[in-house]
């Protein structure tokens, strides 16, 4: 598979490493996991399979030999040779022919899967770019050619397209309390879930910084460095919230005034600067 144009910024992904946080290193992986998941199901992959990620689309690849893809996550237009293809559905290529990858109307991350995975290196048990670390892949350039895989199973039936679901235009996300909610002024919570957030052009793969009303802090804005995990909502000096993403760094200094919902967060990865933001307190497990 040959890159013609990698677009705005375009990364090999899979799930993510894992257990290395005692060593500083994030699990990183793919900042929208549920459609990366779902581009590989319909190719026939292990959803563990490396994939590309890519910013607003405006891609272009073409493929050297015979195989099957799917596009998944923010709803791009798709042109296999010209003609139209649809998003979320295995779809057989050709040798030789070129897939253009056009702008999402809503929306930030665009997945694309080929049978057998993108098989690049692994570093620490992943094929996935880590932006904060410099770990994996590095973001993928004009001309690049990267090896595919062996399929190991046939295509999934079109039907599993019924798993993507329309992303509202202003989500609402679920956030449990704490760790570090007593740190925060008494009314700081009922502030996070009641007001509506802005996110700002300061997001990427790390994390997406948002603007509204400021949480307060009830002492020192600072603690002693603490582990971090995906979705945390970090609180510094400022008042205003950041939510971690895939490339999160392992540790902090800053209050966490709640931690989003696991099933949400792909509704922050797809959230584009400018777009409002909700949140509601949810009082069951991560999931």
């Amino acid at each position: 598979m040959e890159v013609v144009r990698p677009g705005p910024f375009a990364t090999v992904q899979d799930l993510g490493r894992t257990g290395y946080a005692h060593l500083g290193v994030s699990p990183s992986g793919a900042a929208d996991a549920r459609s990366h998941r779902l581009a590989n199901r319909l190719v026939g992959n292990a959803e563990t399979a490396a994939g590309l990620e890519l910013l607003l689309g405006d891609a272009e690849l073409r493929f050297h030999r015979a195989t099957t893809v799917a596009v998944t996550g923010a709803p791009a237009p798709l042109r296999l040779d010209g003609w139209p293809m649809p998003l979320c559905e295995p779809w057989r290529v050709l040798a030789g022919q070129t897939l253009r990858i056009g702008t999402p109307g809503c929306g930030l991350r665009v997945y694309l899967a080929v049978a057998g995975g993108v098989d690049v290196p692994s570093t620490m048990d992943s094929r996935a770019t880590d932006t904060l670390s410099g770990l994996g892949p590095t973001p993928l350039r004009t001309g690049d050619r990267l090896p595919v895989g062996i399929p190991s199973h046939s295509p999934a039936a079109t039907h599993l397209a019924a798993c993507m679901m329309a992303r509202p235009v202003e989500p609402v996300v679920r956030v449990m309390r704490g760790p570090r909610d007593d740190f925060f002024d008494t009314d700081a919570f009922a502030t996070l879930v009641v007001s509506r957030w802005l996110v700002t052009s300061d997001a990427n793969r790390v994390g997406v910084r948002l603007t509204g009303p400021p949480l307060r802090h009830a002492g020192e804005a600072q603690l002693p460095s603490e582990g971090m995990v995906r979705g945390a909502i970090q609180v510094p000096s400022s008042g205003q919230p950041i939510v971690f993403l895939a490339d999160h760094p392992t540790t902090g200094g800053y209050p966490v005034i709640a931690v989003v919902a696991r099933d949400d967060i792909p509704l922050l990865a797809q959230a584009r600067p400018g777009v409002g933001v909700r949140f509601e307190e949810h009082r069951g497990d991560r999931s």
